[in-house]
């Protein structure tokens, strides 16, 4: 459950081939607090329903040779979950792995500054899935970052009206309703 809820509340998610996207820079600064502001993916995930979920800012850490750690907390079916995974970086620059390289990220800049798209390639119990995230510095949802996203999804060969754009909260205190 634990994986299906980090795969969901990190938003990264898609497997899209690098060369289907812009040219990343080599050294972009993710660290810091980045809010979750929209996400799409083409299948449903098992046992969560993604319209009443609600996510705080995630906090990214560069980590010794590149890695990152991603801390946020998800509001799941009225309880908190505190999610904490470390991304390992690759040779290719906008890819990073996770759970020992069985799961895959692109983290792609948007058009527009200060936002991501994170896609996200994911295998749980045998069922692949895509998962496709905006994440912004603020926590206004821009429209240009939106319509970005949108053609990112498009891009990906996801459908736009699985776009949702998740609640936002500031705190999620562990195991509260």
């Amino acid at each position: 459950m634990k994986t299906l809820i980090l795969c969901f509340g990190l938003g990264l998610v898609a497997a899209l081939q690098a060369q289907a996207f812009p040219a990343a820079e080599e050294n972009i600064d993710l660290t810091g607090m980045w809010y979750l502001k929209a996400t799409a993916s083409d299948k449903e995930i098992p046992g969560l329903d993604l319209r009443s979920m609600s996510v705080t800012p995630m906090t990214i850490t560069t980590l010794e040779g590149g890695n990152l750690q991603v801390n946020f907390t998800v509001l799941i079916e009225g309880r908190c979950h505190e999610m904490i995974t470390v991304l390992e970086k690759t040779s290719v620059p906008i890819k990073y792995t996770a759970y020992g390289g069985t799961q895959e990220l692109f983290i792609i800049p948007s058009a527009v500054q200060d936002h991501y798209i994170f896609y996200w390639k994911n295998n749980i119990h045998g069922e692949q899935f895509r998962i496709v995230k905006l994440v912004g510095r603020d926590r206004d949802l821009h429209q240009e970052a939106l319509e970005d996203f949108q053609n990112a999804v498009k891009a990906g060969g996801l459908n736009t009206e699985s776009i949702l754009i998740p609640r936002q909260s500031e705190t999620c205190p562990l195991g509260s309703d």
